[in-house]
């Protein structure tokens, strides 16, 4: 009877954990470039009771099937889902969307590399950044005086001078890896590469399997509120099931306790 508060316990923190992975999909329905996450659970060590294919006692034949109690659940991953998110037209000519596979590279603060798939850029002190104020790497200098910028989609750009003239300035290369799934999400809708991720293939978009560059677009989080609130909805039912499961175990035990000899 002990194994099922354990086993009721087991399921509520998993739970729990599911319901906070869920909450923070939805906090970021409108974070540009957000990827959903995706809780998954396992079942925990079972006590073999009885194996399988054990002899029956007293004759020739085998057990077909054996007694196995199970001990609970417990989260296996949160798998950051990849799936391409709509792409919202701006008009803002330093917007720009991934459509496709690939990140921007961006240097942190402190000189390492992360990426990202949020393409809303902003011109400070001649240089491209991100909006968080980051650069975007290679560093492209916009000249001063440029009136546009033209962004293609194999990421040239370009910038027209008040003259008319126009100059290609640099180019935006993309990255992929071979397992997205397994970057580390370190914020601000950025990532940094582990082993499990591989390491960050850099190539041309447009290109090879790249993604396109999409200038005045920006990529909308792949979250859909209405799933999430059903996934919302089921992780509440289960959580107070789980609940019950003690409740109901604690109530035979008491009575178990309660007893006369």
């Amino acid at each position: 009877m002990i194994t099922s508060l354990y086993s009721g316990a087991s399921g509520m923190t998993a739970q729990q954990l599911k319901l906070d992975t869920v909450t923070n999909n939805l906090a970021n329905v409108d974070t540009t470039g957000y990827k959903r996450v995706r809780t998954e659970f396992v079942d925990l060590f079972y006590q073999n009771i009885k194996a399988a294919g054990t002899p029956v006692a007293n004759q020739t034949s085998n057990h077909p099937t054996g007694i196995y109690k199970g001990l609970g659940t417990k989260v296996a991953a949160t798998n950051r889902i990849f799936t391409e998110g709509n792409l919202l037209e701006t008009g803002n000519p330093l917007d720009t969307a991934i459509a496709g596979d690939g990140f921007f590279q961006v240097q942190m603060q402190d000189g390492t590399v992360a990426y990202t798939r949020n393409g809303a850029l902003k011109v400070e002190n001649g240089i491209l950044k991100t909006n968080t104020g980051l650069s975007l790497l290679p560093n492209i200098t916009v000249p001063a005086g440029s009136v546009s910028i033209s962004i293609d989609l194999d990421g040239s750009v370009s910038v027209e001078q008040a003259d008319g003239t126009q100059a290609v300035i640099g180019q935006i290369p993309l990255v992929r890896f071979a397992n997205p799934s397994g970057l580390n999400a370190i914020g601000d809708s950025l990532f940094r590469p582990t082993a499990a991720s591989g390491d960050p293939l850099e190539g041309i978009a447009n290109q090879d399997g790249y993604g396109s560059i999409m200038q005045s677009y920006l990529e909308k989080s792949n979250v859909n509120a209405v799933r999430e609130m059903v996934e919302m909805i089921a992780t509440q039912r289960a959580y107070e099931l789980n609940s019950r499961s003690i409740q109901t175990s604690d109530s035979i035990l008491s009575t178990v306790a309660s007893m006369k000899r």
